[in-house]
C-alpha cells in the first residue's frame, strides 16, 4: 500500500477532517487488542459497537440537534438531511463494513482522494438501538447528468481500473472503490463530485 496512505490510516499523518476519525479509530484498534475476537467472527462487530458506545458516552460525542424534519433520502446504509444550504447531514450505520474500523477507514480515504467532498465526523446518533454515525459533508446540486465515461476515465487516469460494472481497483494502493453510479457522482458545471463513496483496503 502507498506509504502515505499507510500513514494516514495508521494516525500518523493528517488529512482532512481526519483527527476526530483517526480519534476514534485508535480506540477500536486499543479495544480490538485485548478481545478475543477476530473480524471474521459473527459477533466481532455487536462487540465492537458496545465498546464504542461505551466511548461515545464516556466522551459525550452524541449528537443530539439533528432536525429529522429536513430528510432529503436514504439508501441502505443511510440516511440524508439537510443541514443548510451549503452541507447535508448524513447518518451511517455503516452496513456496508464488518467492521466501524472498516467503515472510518472508508471516511478518511475519502477525504484523501476527494478533498472537495469531505467528510467531517460530528459524532453518534441512536435511533431504535441502531449506533449511526454523523457525518457533515458539502451539499452538491447537480448541474447535469453525470457521463458515467467520464468518470472512468477520471479513475484511469488516477490509477484506477475499472474490474466491473461501477467498481474500481488500484492494485498500487490495494484499494477498491464500489458503487460509482450517477447517483454517488454528482456533475456541477462540468466537474465531477463523489458524493457517495464506497472504499475497501484489499
Amino acid at each position: 500500500m502507498n506509504d502515505e496512505i499507510q500513514h494516514i490510516l495508521s494516525g500518523k499523518s493528517q488529512v482532512k477532517h481526519g483527527d476526530f476519525i483517526q480519534t476514534v479509530i485508535s480506540f477500536l484498534r486499543r479495544s480490538e487488542a485485548t478481545s478475543n475476537l477476530v473480524k471474521e467472527d459473527k459477533y466481532f462487530k455487536e462487540k465492537e459497537t458496545k465498546s464504542l458506545i461505551e466511548f461515545i458516552e464516556q466522551n459525550k460525542f452524541w449528537v443530539e440537534n439533528i432536525n429529522l424534519e429536513n430528510y432529503i433520502s436514504q439508501g441502505a446504509e443511510q440516511k440524508v438531511y439537510l443541514k443548510d444550504d451549503k452541507s447535508v447531514l448524513k447518518l451511517n450505520d455503516s452496513i456496508y463494513y464488518t467492521s466501524w474500523i472498516d467503515y472510518l477507514n472508508n471516511l478518511l480515504l475519502n477525504n484523501y482522494f476527494f478533498s472537495d467532498t469531505a467528510y467531517e465526523l460530528l459524532g453518534f446518533y441512536k435511533s431504535e438501538n441502531v449506533l449511526y454515525a454523523v457525518v457533515e459533508q458539502p451539499f452538491v446540486k447537480a448541474t447535469e447528468k453525470t457521463d458515467l465515461e467520464l468518470v472512468k476515465q477520471f479513475m484511469l487516469s488516477n490509477g484506477f481500473e475499472n474490474s466491473r460494472n461501477n467498481d474500481y481497483i488500484n492494485r498500487n494502493y490495494g484499494i477498491i472503490l464500489e458503487d460509482l453510479h450517477d447517483e454517488n457522482v454528482l456533475t456541477q458545471n462540468g466537474f465531477l463530485f463523489f458524493i457517495d463513496t464506497v472504499f475497501y483496503i484489499i
